[in-house]
């Protein structure tokens, strides 16, 4: 069974992980069936560790892992590829771990956020996305 780990950075203001929480909402509702968590490298839980064995406890045997970065930084270089060694090594062979690119560097985020910053000079100054 695959199982599908959202990572994302951590804040300490709570109000910071809105957006991915919406995001595993919304894969929740495409997917019901889908063993998905949502964890974090710093400052919020779950950690990637425990939520990554909850994966493996409900039978994940091949697990992709998102990072939600925006970008191929520090963080995705230094911080996760011992993170997920430290993983290989306590769940042995019987799981694969599949480490994708950050968010940011797919083509289709670009292109979104691209259409987002323009939307600002499209769109009315009083639309719904138009917050401060």
């Amino acid at each position: 069974m695959d199982g599908l780990l959202l990572f994302a950075h951590g804040a300490r203001d709570p109000d910071w992980a809105r957006p991915f929480h919406e995001v595993s909402k919304r894969i929740a509702l495409r997917r019901p069936q889908l063993a998905m968590r949502l964890a974090f490298l710093e400052f919020m839980q779950p950690e990637l560790e425990t939520a990554a064995h909850e994966l493996v406890a409900m039978g994940c045997r091949r697990i992709h892992i998102v990072p939600m970065f925006l970008g191929t930084g520090g963080h995705v270089r230094r911080d996760i590829p011992p993170l997920l060694e430290r993983l290989r090594e306590t769940c042995g062979p019987a799981v694969e771990w599949l480490l994708h690119p950050a968010l940011g560097d797919q083509e289709t985020v670009v292109q979104a956020m691209t259409e987002a910053s323009l939307a600002w000079l499209d769109g009315p100054a009083g639309s719904p996305d138009a917050r401060p």
